[in-house]
């Protein structure tokens, strides 16, 4: 019967559209309390966050407030006002939070008024600490009143902490039982569904079977070469009828699909060749890429500027091979382009160049020369190179260098060149923040000499230097005499010009070999390696004789002149190895100019006899 194989499909269907429909509603219904449940544990672990956050903050400004305190060191005050507002905020988000719960509300409303209550008292220790009145912050810290508050915010936190946690165990149990009902309705409504999917598949099996086998049979004697093989049984469904008639369509054209053949398979073979070069093409660029990784990670890893030039000379040429080429990095004191690096046996001036001299560098772009007179030729590369390729290195809008490759960078070079230029431009500044944060940490911010942990570690390899080669090392221990005079009579200001100016004299008068730092204070220490405290002598008194003839000029006001003392020691194996002993006998040298009237040079008696 036509037709009748649509309408039995249509009402089986339906049938089991309305049992995925029912299955669906309830797994639907069961997800949304599900999802329900979930937000309220949620919105419990940020309310135990922020209580978590708020006392967090309220402790950090505690114990930076007690540290300045205590220890008159500013930077334990730099956080407190930070944290303060940090827990202020956290206290009144806290209230907010919990306003869906009038208990834990009312319980987050005490928190944020203990909070309040300690941040003012910790504001007011603050206020006495800048102004300069430690007794008093120390007095008021001592009182307990502070620790008597903290205690009770505790308490308090506690208590809305462990009634939020029991919230959402309770929360969570929920949960747990709206997802069993979610998997009870799974397990139930699957072995339905599935049913009746079998059901259905079972009716139309029986509709289809004998217009299928039909329909096989001929397309059988068509695949075995009788393409006149067509359906003339009448089929059972309009379905059938209307797909025997596209059949025999279908083979009619059979023929003429034959005629294309050839054209269709050498179209494939081109698609073919086109994906061939595609992957030879993507597993060149792995390799690259593999061996870009394998450079940036090592680049990231260099310490030196040597160590960086020599990755770049090992691994560039493998990237880029068979074109030399160098690479420069921009010296932000200077505003030159010094190179760092050549490869393939390119030689480049260690002058560098200014940034103006390179087109690729005032463009912000790739710039290069493939044949004479095709276009401007850089300053840097010279008039003689009629090919060769700049490409600028730039981070942020900021010049970090340029790679200059003495050649043409071909179409299957491009992806290689602009992958090597991000790396390196990466690599640069990294190694310009690894090397300023290394002089942060070694340099005093007032003086710019090195400060006294950088001393004590390099007095320690110097003495084992000295150890291996038999060779002197003297040590110079110096401060200036009446500094707390400059502090007093014209202010910290004028002691700090003071301070300046003398590390500024030290530092041109020593050698570059010489180790000038700051010991502490008005305290000042020179490592000189390769020189005895004899032949140091002479130099440290040319250095008193330049220091006494200083003129410190500071705020419109002359400060007057000044005068240093010095202390002399040489290094001897009976001392101890980390420098303590030597450090102590120039200490003593530099007492006794003090005692003998100041503005002296001393060198230590142990010192004078080993010159002897």
């Amino acid at each position: 019967m036509v037709g009748s194989l649509s309408r039995r499909i249509v009402i089986l269907c339906a049938l089991l559209c309305l049992l995925l429909a029912l299955l669906a509603g309830l797994l639907l219904e069961g997800s949304a309390q599900t999802r329900a449940s979930l937000a309220w544990v949620t919105h419990s672990a940020q309310v135990l966050k922020t209580a978590n956050r708020a006392i967090g903050h309220l402790q950090r400004a505690e114990s930076g407030e007690r540290g300045f305190a205590l220890t008159h060191q500013p930077e334990f005050g730099e956080t407190v006002e930070s944290a303060i507002g940090d827990a202020r905020s956290a206290a009144a988000e806290l209230v907010v939070l919990t306003k869906d719960n009038p208990v834990q509300n009312e319980r987050a409303a005490q928190i944020r008024a203990l909070i309040t209550q300690r941040a003012d008292l910790l504001e007011q220790i603050s206020r006495q600490t800048r102004a300069g009145d430690f007794g008093g912050a120390q007095k008021a810290v001592a009182s307990g009143q502070g620790r008597y508050l903290m205690q009770i915010v505790d308490a308090r936190v506690s208590d809305l902490v462990n009634e939020e946690r029991a919230l959402s165990k309770e929360r969570t149990e929920t949960v747990e039982r709206r997802l069993g009902y979610i998997t009870w309705l799974v397990l139930a409504g699957v072995p339905l569904t599935m049913a009746a999917i079998a059901y259905t598949a079972g009716s139309l099996i029986r509709r289809i079977r004998r217009p299928v086998d039909e329909m096989m049979t001929v397309m059988g004697l068509l695949g075995a070469g009788d393409r006149s093989a067509r359906v003339a049984t009448r089929m059972e469904s309009s379905e059938f009828e209307r797909l025997a008639n596209g059949y025999n369509a279908m083979a009619d054209e059979l023929e003429t699909a034959v005629a294309d053949q050839h054209e269709s398979q050498k179209r494939l073979h081109g698609a073919n060749a086109e994906l061939s070069r595609n992957t030879e093409i993507l597993r060149e660029r792995g390799e690259v890429i593999e061996l870009l990784g394998g450079m940036a990670h090592r680049m990231q890893a260099a310490r030196t500027d040597e160590e960086l030039a020599a990755i770049i000379r090992v691994f560039v040429p493998r990237v880029l091979p068979e074109i030399p080429g160098a690479l420069y990095a921009h010296n932000n004191s200077r505003n030159l382009l010094v190179p760092i690096a050549a490869w393939g046996g390119l030689d480049v001036s260690a002058a560098g160049f200014a940034p103006d001299q390179c087109w690729a560098l005032r463009r912000g772009q790739s710039h290069f020369v493939i044949e004479a007179d095709s276009d401007i030729v850089c300053t840097h590369v010279g008039e003689q190179t009629d090919h060769y390729h700049c490409e600028p290195l730039l981070a942020g809008g900021e010049v970090i260098g340029v790679l200059y490759l003495k050649g043409v960078v071909g179409t299957e070079n491009r992806f290689r060149l602009t992958v090597l230029t991000e790396n390196i431009a990466s690599a640069l500044v990294n190694h310009r923040l690894q090397r300023g944060l290394r002089e942060q940490t070694i340099r005093d911010p007032l003086t710019s000499l090195f400060n006294r942990r950088y001393m004590e570690e390099t007095l320690a390899l110097e003495i084992a230097r000295a150890s291996r080669s038999a060779s002197p090392l003297s040590l110079v221990m110096c401060d200036v005499d009446h500094f707390k005079r400059f502090n007093d009579e014209f202010g910290h200001d004028a002691g700090d010009a003071v301070l300046q100016a003398v590390a500024a004299e030290m530092r041109a008068r020593f050698r570059d070999g010489d180790v000038v730092c700051r010991f502490g204070g008005e305290e000042f220490t020179i490592i000189a390696p390769g020189t005895s405290a004899a032949t140091l002598a002479a130099r440290v008194d040319a250095v008193r004789r330049a220091i006494s003839e200083l003129t410190v000029n500071q705020g419109g006001r002359t400060l007057g002149s000044m005068t240093m003392s010095f202390g002399i020691a040489t290094w001897e194996e009976s001392m101890e190895r980390d420098g303590s002993t030597l450090i102590k006998a120039a200490d003593a040298a530099l007492y006794r100019s003090k005692r003998e009237g100041r503005n002296r040079v001393t060198v230590d008696a142990r010192s004078e006899a080993l010159a002897a």
